[in-house]
């Protein structure tokens, strides 16, 4: 039988601080939707830092840092991912058109593409928006988006944690991008 032991921070080899901002990321912009949940938020910082994410875009209500309930969950996460506030989603999503982003709503939607069939190129940008935890992704945002990717489910609940959906999705794009 082999004996395991949890590794300790050194021997993980995380990056500093500066040397995340310094390091090239992997072209994604995660942007919230009305996002009411701090803790959500929060989570979805740490997993934009866990895989190099460009940046963070908030919207309408969502919270914006600092705040206690943001960082008791992004755990410094804050301090390293770049983000930006906008007012209306719309923006957001319009901005990142202009810049050549193809802009991808996590949604149930009819046309949508199951997350395990939809294939990015490398080389290209991507905007993934997830929506308000009730509401999901407001219908003017999801008449600006490429492409709805849904994420396959076989239970009885008929929807994810907007973290949950975030960590999988970011996921499955990172492996996605980065293999060879």
């Amino acid at each position: 039988m082999y004996m395991m032991r949890k590794l300790s921070v050194k021997e993980l080899g995380r990056k500093t601080p500066e040397l995340y901002k310094a390091s090239d990321k992997l072209p994604v912009v995660l942007v919230l939707d009305n996002v009411r949940s701090m803790m959500n938020t929060g989570s979805v910082f740490r997993t934009a830092d866990a895989f190099l994410m460009e940046a963070v875009f908030l919207c309408g209500i969502t919270a914006t840092p600092p705040h206690r309930d943001i960082h008791r969950t992004a755990l410094g996460a804050t301090e390293t991912v770049a983000w930006k506030y906008f007012r209306k989603t719309t923006g957001a999503v319009e901005q990142l058109k202009q810049k050549g982003f193809t802009i991808i709503a996590l949604e149930q939607a009819t046309g949508s593409i199951d997350l395990t069939d939809f294939r990015p190129v490398k080389g290209n940008e991507y905007a993934l928006v997830f929506g308000n935890e009730v509401k999901g992704v407001d219908e003017e945002v999801l008449a600006l988006c490429d492409y709805c990717v849904e994420i396959p489910q076989f239970g009885t609940k008929h929807s994810l944690n907007i973290a949950v959906s975030a960590g999988i999705v970011v996921w499955d794009l990172y492996s996605k991008l980065s293999m060879p």
